[in-house]
């Protein structure tokens, strides 16, 4: 049997499933493929996929974009961070825009590539950028332990890393989101592994699914939520098998929570979720940046005509956003969402014909 003549199968079990039901894909990574395949189109209508809180430069909240802007500004800083960070709007400004009035910013691809320019300017405070979710967060905790080992004291983290299975109980308890099983994602899936999962779904009876990336990953996993639900049960189960493992990887876990510690985090679209994000733990606090230069929390301040925060948690649909399209495009981003690669906005803009994106 070839690709085409299975995934034309799979299409017709789904489509042969009548009740009406709301699948959340959290990963922004999935958002993005759905969007490219047609997935959205190729399910019935009764069927409906939401886009949730799994594009990290998305969920970091308004107040701490507003901080790094004002972190960068400070004399002396070298500020590192991933692309995706650099058109992300502040209150005021970005990153891009501070870079163009002399800060002095710049795009790295890895922690350590930070720290190697920490080694190379002695006289200068490198800080990097923390974003992401417990994918990336492991490679940051050895690039910080490298620091503690050379004695790189110039050398600091920002950290807004953000951990997914708290985000998922708040969503799975918010009663304005209808949510009756989530297309979990595929790389945190394989660092922690199956058990928060399992937790959600017996706390909420509600089935989970880790799928890969292909199409194909994404409409098995698609039935097997629907397996789930027409038989009323409420499981976590891995669709992407040849990548993730029920335990996750023990060796970055242990890693985590040996530099980490749970902490409240802000989020945008879900606000304040205790133990949500990642600190530093004591013996590594000189390498926190917040504390290194007395980093104030700033409020969050909502910008105007955005709707990240209602796309982020399945409440719209990037469409649905009266800026989509006409006052927010991927050259003029007014929200996040619209900048990242994973954002939701981003992948139905891209993926849209032009004649419908207005």
């Amino acid at each position: 049997m070839n690709d085409k003549t299975y995934m034309k199968e799979l299409l017709q079990e789904i489509q042969s499933y009548k009740q009406e039901v709301s699948l959340m894909e959290v990963c922004g990574t999935h958002t993005m493929a759905i969007a490219r395949s047609g997935i959205r189109e190729m399910v019935p209508a009764n069927i409906k996929l939401l886009s949730g809180p799994g594009c990290p430069v998305c969920v970091t909240s308004q107040g701490d974009i507003d901080a790094v802007i004002k972190l960068c500004r400070e004399p002396g800083i070298i500020l590192c961070t991933f692309g995706d960070m650099m058109r992300v709007p502040g209150s005021e400004s970005s990153l891009q825009e501070e870079r163009s009035r002399g800060a002095d910013i710049r795009v790295v691809y890895s922690p350590l590539d930070a720290l190697e320019i920490a080694r190379k300017n002695p006289e200068r405070e490198v800080v990097f950028l923390g974003i992401g979710f417990e994918t990336t967060a492991p490679t940051i905790a050895v690039s910080l332990e490298q620091a503690e080992r050379e004695r790189i004291n110039n050398f600091s983290l920002l950290s807004y890393h953000k951990l997914v299975p708290p985000a998922l109980e708040v969503i799975f308890s918010d009663p304005d989101i209808r949510v009756d099983g989530l297309i979990c994602p595929g790389h945190v899936s394989a660092v922690i592994g199956l058990k928060p999962y399992e937790l959600l779904a017996a706390k909420y009876h509600k089935p989970c699914v880790v799928t890969g990336f292909e199409t194909v990953d994404i409409l098995e996993g698609i039935i097997m939520l629907l397996h789930q639900m027409s038989q009323g049960e409420a499981r976590a189960d891995i669709q992407y098998r040849r990548v993730v493992r029920k335990e996750g990887n023990p060796v970055a876990v242990e890693l985590l929570e040996r530099i980490f510690q749970p902490e409240e985090a802000r989020w945008r679209g879900l606000g304040p979720i205790p133990g949500s994000g990642l600190k530093l733990r004591s013996a590594y606090e000189f390498l926190d940046a917040a504390k290194k230069f007395q980093l104030p929390q700033i409020a969050d301040l909502p910008i105007k005509g955005c709707s990240c925060g209602e796309v982020l948690t399945g409440k719209i649909s990037p469409r649905e956003c009266l800026l989509f399209g006409r006052g927010c495009t991927p050259l003029k981003p007014v929200g996040p969402c619209m900048v990242s690669h994973e954002g939701a906005c981003a992948a139905y803009y891209r993926y849209t014909p032009a004649k419908e994106r207005n």
